[in-house]
């Protein structure tokens, strides 16, 4: 055991070593390749401009995705319907059943714990 652990102690030491050595000029060589992508100068404004047209770019993005996501599923149970399997539906309904029920707990939770609704 105490052999082991000098051995892990010895290892960390030497990728510690290594990482202090070589560690600043991964850096800037991985910088100096990457520089079209740095924004100058790089101020707290444009970080959250950045942040912002990202967030919203992806949002923007959601419904070609979703519908491509439709497409995707269709085609490929249209593709392999004659292997469906009875089995597998049910499988899927369980699992449909399953996240209504926790949605219904959660409408529950979010209600304060009412089943007839909102305290008012």
């Amino acid at each position: 055991m105490a052999s082991k652990l000098h051995q892990l102690r010895s290892k960390a030491v030497q990728a510690s070593e290594f990482v202090a050595k070589h560690g600043c000029a991964y850096y800037k060589e991985l910088l100096e390749k990457n520089k079209q992508h740095i924004v100058r100068p790089p101020t707290v404004e444009k970080c959250q401009e950045l942040s912002k047209q990202l967030f919203y770019t992806r949002l923007a993005s959601i419904p070609g995705r979703y519908e491509s996501f439709w497409k995707e599923l269709v085609k490929h149970i249209w593709r392999n319907r004659t292997e469906l399997k009875v089995e597998d539906a049910g499988i899927a309904a369980l699992f449909g059943l399953e996240l209504y029920a926790w949605f219904c707990v959660g409408e529950i939770v979010g209600r304060g714990f009412t089943f007839t609704g909102y305290y008012v």
